[in-house]
């Protein structure tokens, strides 16, 4: 089934469809040259119109993931490195897969405290603060630091997708990533209701890094392993 919980910056339902199947392709959990499930059962299963589908197959088939055979079906035709725009988020379900969203504590542009590693041109940048979730599950804490040299960003704009949002509102994509691994505590600015302060958790850093010589983000996230974990494909 869709998600069910939207928040502002929601990707429209077709988007998230087909992001959903092409986590479940990476997951393994759909096959390459795997026959899909006829449209209509396909649209019970996930909790969705058939037109709805239609046009979440039509953008998998864009992108060169579903092949359409005349009068047999729809088949699963796998790439050969992760896609889509979450192919970069790590974090799945024990399950394999699940549909990211996010929910924006806030945004702020801030001077870089001194806690945070030696990243981009400027003394300042924006703040991002989220939770995030897997299929409706609140699975972890982001704390995101975007260099000001390459803009601001307000809160109103922001989807789903951060990554989508740079490219969209600031004109640069996100090309490739250094992930750290190792055990943290949730943040005291942890909401309670999710999550439980100083407790312990998963603990992931990441710089990234888009056309230019200096890495344009540090972000550290802090997850739930019982709820997620990280999952990195060698190909």
């Amino acid at each position: 089934m869709l998600p069910t919980q939207k928040y502002a910056g929601a990707l429209p339902i077709y988007i998230q469809l087909s992001e959903l199947i092409i986590r479940e392709m990476n997951a393994g959990r759909l096959m390459d040259g795997e026959r899909l499930p006829a449209e209509r059962d396909m649209a019970r299963t996930y909790g969705t119109s058939v037109g709805t589908l239609r046009k979440a197959l039509a953008e998998l088939e864009r992108k060169g993931l579903l092949k359409r055979v005349q009068g047999s079906g729809n088949y699963v035709q796998k790439a050969q490195a992760p896609v889509g725009l979450y192919a970069m988020f790590r974090l799945e379900l024990h399950s394999g897969g699940g549909l990211p969203a996010a929910k924006v504590l806030s945004v702020d542009v801030l001077e870089k405290p001194d806690t945070l590693p030696p990243f981009g041109i400027s003394t300042f940048a924006t703040c991002f603060r989220r939770i995030r979730y897997l299929n409706d599950e609140a699975i972890a804490l982001e704390e995101i630091w975007l260099d000001a040299s390459v803009g601001t960003l307000s809160r109103e704009v922001l989807s789903d997708s951060l990554y989508q949002t740079y490219l969209k509102r600031l004109n640069f994509w996100v090309t490739r990533a250094e992930d750290r691994v190792s055990v943290g505590t949730f943040p005291d600015w942890t909401p309670d209701e999710f999550f439980t302060p100083d407790t312990a958790c998963g603990y992931i850093e990441r710089l990234s890094w888009a056309d230019r010589r200096e890495a344009v983000e540090f972000s550290r996230t802090w997850f739930d392993p019982k709820r997620a974990v990280y999952v990195q494909r060698l190909k």
